[in-house]
């Protein structure tokens, strides 16, 4: 739920600055066209803000007010991203999210395993956002917030989840080719195991963000978290000795959450 303070700002926003409306803008509307949002939130006058702004940015809006909700709507419409708050009255957005990563599938089976999931909320503790990141979420955004940052984050998530599988990724002297399962740092080849090769692949697709070790067990394992995730740390030993030997370090710990893969500061 949003603090009451906030409302007034989300309101000049809506009705007087909305991206790619007021003059001068040069947000992009036919970036967002063709994309599914689903919008969780249980204060209905936020919601139905949000999905006004979010629509007037060309996405396309579907709207939820409890967490049941959540979970079926997204099973209706099959978003290709979540904004979810996490405050809801019957499932909080961690259950949900637990739900969509399918900790707790339904008996029919879901198809919204791996929708991208940015939490949208006033609880900004870092274990709040820890937890969020831990459980598969792919960002955290507290309120208040800037509109414009939040579509450019939510565009940043959509490039990081539905890129081309197949296109070369370089990540400093860092090579990686999908398609031909080749890797090599500085021109030298590396060689790795398919499990090696995946979770490179994964972390090289989320270069400079951060990814929690039970992201990592369900991406690269198909795992469902269980609260080991010692496979993880020994695979990333494992990349380590291969990338980072007698180069600038480019795997590193983020202690508490996971790891991210990023260049050399300058």
């Amino acid at each position: 739920m949003f603090p009451v303070a906030w409302r007034p700002p989300l309101i000049a926003i809506e009705r007087a600055a909305l991206p790619g409306t007021g003059a001068g803008s040069d947000f992009n509307l036919t970036h967002a066209r063709d994309v599914n949002l689903l919008v969780v939130d249980d204060e209905s006058t936020v919601r139905e803000l949000l999905c006004a702004a979010l629509r007037h940015a060309g996405f396309t809006v579907a709207a939820a007010g409890t967490g049941q909700e959540a979970l079926d709507r997204a099973r209706e419409v099959t978003p290709d991203l979540v904004l979810l708050d996490v405050m809801l009255p019957d499932l909080d957005g961690f259950e949900v999210i637990r739900r969509l990563r399918g900790r707790h599938r339904p008996a029919s089976g879901s198809r919204t395993g791996h929708v991208p999931v940015v939490f949208l909320t006033a609880r900004d503790g870092t274990r709040d956002k820890i937890e969020g990141l831990v459980l598969g979420g792919d960002d955290y955004v507290t309120k208040p917030f800037d509109l414009e940052e939040l579509i450019a984050r939510i565009h940043a998530v959509l490039r990081r989840t539905s890129g081309d599988p197949t296109a070369l990724l370089r990540a400093a002297d860092l090579e990686l080719d999908p398609e031909g399962m080749q890797a090599a740092r500085s021109g030298e080849p590396l060689r790795l195991s398919p499990t090696e090769f995946r979770l490179l692949h994964y972390l090289m697709t989320n270069a400079g963000r951060t990814v929690s070790k039970a992201q990592i067990l369900q991406r690269v394992w198909d795992y469902d978290f269980n609260g080991d995730t010692g496979i993880v740390d020994t695979y990333i030993s494992y990349l380590r000795r291969k990338i980072d030997n007698g180069g600038p370090k480019l795997i590193h710990t983020v202690h508490g959450v996971g790891y991210v893969l990023r260049g050399p500061k300058s």
